[in-house]
């Protein structure tokens, strides 16, 4: 093999080894659920959504979570028609990704809701090896509750855990 050759396979292999955070994607959809008693009453957690995601460019986004107690129940959605931004990071071994509502109020405004809230919503997405830990921070969008269930999903098997 000629220098040159060797100089070439290098930096290919060199490049090829150095994806950047806007190379990285992200498909999953999911399905939770899990039943605890808080405060001696018996509440059930229910979450299910769809996300596609190349870098920084959302394809598809919705996640519907939802509360549900013996008396009343809260749900929340969002989904790519509320206005949503990504921005995305490789922090080896962890990609992480951060959505975030254009314009908090605006959404909240057009799904009937008018308290005011902190304008902001984001939700972390923090894929490491087979496991996509969902870390929601949204007290803008929908109802009284934290709106979103923060929980790890396994991207293989598809098994939930939600966080206590």
């Amino acid at each position: 093999m000629t220098p040159l050759v060797r100089a070439t396979l290098a930096a290919l292999l060199l490049i090829a080894g150095t994806a950047s955070a806007a190379d990285q994607q992200l498909e999953t959809r999911f399905s939770c659920s899990v039943a605890r008693t808080v405060d001696g009453e018996k509440v059930i957690y229910a979450d299910n959504g769809e996300i596609s995601l190349a870098g920084s460019h959302i394809d598809a986004f919705r996640w519907e979570s939802s509360l549900f107690r013996s008396t009343h129940g809260f749900d929340c959605s969002i989904d790519e028609s509320d206005g949503l931004v990504a921005e995305v990071r490789d922090a080896a071994p962890m990609v992480q990704w951060r959505i975030a509502l254009k314009d908090a109020n605006d959404a909240r405004t057009r799904r009937g809701y008018d308290f005011d809230r902190l304008p902001r919503c984001t939700i972390r997405l923090e894929r490491e090896g087979d496991t996509l830990n969902v870390k929601p921070s949204c007290p803008a969008l929908c109802g009284s509750r934290p709106n979103f269930s923060e929980l790890s999903v396994n991207l293989k098997t598809g098994q939930c855990r939600y966080e206590e």
